[in-house]
C-alpha cells in the first residue's frame, strides 16, 4: 500500500522501497550527496545529504533514509544549510580544490555542492598532505583533491571485486591506499578504470584525458563497445572530431556503467600515425600504394578464383574489433550472403 509523505510541502505518493533522495531527486528536488551512488545503495558517509525530519532531533542522512506513512521532510530549513555548509566547508579544507586547474571543474559534485550552498571562498584552509601518484598506466591519483567519501573503495571492492583500494590510517592521517600502501602503478590494480567513474571529485583522473578537454568543449555520443560480444554501452566523451575519454553508461544494459580496461582506455589507436591511409598491393615482393578500385577489384577477383575453382568454404574472413560495429556486421553480412560460407570469426568473440 502506497504511504505519503511530504517533502518541502510538497505531498508524494510513495511504495517504501525507494530512499528520501532518491524520491526527491526523481522529482527534481536538489539534495546535494557526495558519497551515494545508486548501484552501490545507502552509505550515509559525507553527511552532506542531511535532512531535517519532522518530529525527530537530529539531522538524517537522506541517502538512507527510508520514508514512512506521513513524514514530513525539510530539505532546505536554515538548520539543514547551515549543516550542510560546515561539512562542504571541512571537505574543501581538506585538500587543494584548485578548481581553475582541475579537469573535474565543470563536471565535479564537490564544486556543484557548493556552487548551491553559496560557498565562494573555503572557511578553513589546511595544508596538502600528499604527493600525485602518476606512477599507473591510466589514473591518475591526487590525494589533495581526495574527500575520503569511499566511493572508489566500494567501486573496487563491491562493484568489480578487485579489492586493490581501501582505507588506510586513522584520523587526519586517513586517506585511499592501493594493497598495502603502494603506488598504483606497483599494486594489483588492473586499471579497469571503476574508481575513476565513481570518484565524485578531481581526485582520480584519466591520464589520457588531461588537457584535452574542459566539460563544457564535449559532446557525448552513446555507442556500444566492439571489443567482445557483451555489447557493453559507452559514452564516448568527443571534443571535434576526437575522443578524449570513454565512460560507461550508468543504468543501461548489460555494464550498468561497467568497463574493463580495453573499452574504456583502448581508443587512441585511432589517432596513430602508423595506420594505413591507403591501400598496398603486393608487387614484386614489395608493397606499393594503390587505389581503392584498384585493390577492391583484386579481391573481388581473387575471390572470385578461389570460388570457382574450390568453392565458397575455401574462403575464411576474420574481423577486428577494431573496428566499428558496422564494419564487422557487413563483414559476416559479405561472407554468409555475398560469398555464401560461415567460416567468419571475430577476435573478440565471446
Amino acid at each position: 500500500m502506497d504511504k505519503k509523505i511530504f517533502i518541502d510541502g510538497r505531498e508524494f505518493a510513495v511504495d517504501g522501497t525507494k530512499t528520501v533522495l532518491e524520491i526527491a531527486r526523481e522529482n527534481g528536488i536538489y539534495i546535494p550527496s557526495l558519497c551515494y551512488l545508486k548501484k552501490l545503495g545507502p552509505a550515509s558517509m559525507c553527511r552532506v545529504c542531511l535532512v531535517e525530519v519532522d518530529g525527530v532531533k537530529n539531522l538524517q542522512t537522506s541517502c538512507s533514509l527510508m520514508p514512512t506513512d506521513g513524514m514530513k521532510i525539510s530539505t532546505d530549513s536554515p538548520r539543514v544549510i547551515e549543516a550542510r555548509k560546515m561539512v562542504v566547508n571541512l571537505l574543501l579544507a581538506n585538500g587543494n580544490h584548485n578548481c581553475l586547474i582541475c579537469e573535474r571543474n565543470g563536471d565535479c559534485e564537490l564544486q556543484d555542492a557548493a556552487y548551491n550552498l553559496g560557498i565562494d571562498i573555503p572557511a578553513f584552509l589546511a595544508p596538502e598532505r600528499e604527493e600525485k601518484d602518476e606512477s599507473a598506466a591510466f589514473i591518475i591519483r591526487d590525494g589533495n583533491k581526495c574527500i575520503q567519501c569511499g566511493r572508489c573503495v566500494e567501486a573496487c571492492n563491491r562493484m568489480v571485486v578487485n579489492e586493490v583500494l581501501e582505507m588506510g590510517n586513522r584520523g587526519g592521517h586517513t586517506h585511499v591506499i592501493c594493497d598495502n600502501d603502494l603506488p598504483m602503478g606497483v599494486s594489483s590494480c588492473v586499471q579497469c578504470g571503476e574508481c575513476v567513474q565513481a570518484c565524485p571529485v578531481g581526485a582520480l583522473i584519466e591520464k589520457k584525458a588531461v588537457g584535452k578537454g574542459r566539460p563544457w568543449e564535449i559532446r557525448k555520443v552513446r555507442t556500444t563497445c566492439p571489443y567482445c560480444g557483451v555489447g557493453c554501452q559507452q559514452e564516448l566523451h568527443v571534443k571535434g572530431d576526437q575522443i578524449v575519454r570513454i565512460k560507461g553508461v550508468e543504468g543501461a544494459k548489460p555494464n550498468d556503467g561497467h568497463l574493463c580496461v580495453k573499452g574504456r582506455y583502448g581508443y587512441d589507436f585511432i589517432y596513430s600515425n602508423e595506420r594505413l591511409t591507403t591501400p598496398l598491393i603486393k608487387k614484386n615482393g614489395k608493397f606499393e600504394k594503390a587505389s581503392w578500385d584498384e585493390a577492391l577489384d583484386l579481391v573481388a577477383d581473387k575471390f572470385k578464383q578461389i570460388i570457382k575453382e574450390s568453392g565458397p568454404d575455401a574462403i575464411a574472413g576474420v574481423s577486428c574489433a577494431r573496428s566499428i560495429n558496422e564494419d564487422s556486421f557487413y563483414m559476416q553480412k559479405l561472407f554468409r550472403a555475398a560469398i555464401g560460407t560461415n567460416n567468419i570469426d571475430h577476435c573478440a568473440r565471446t
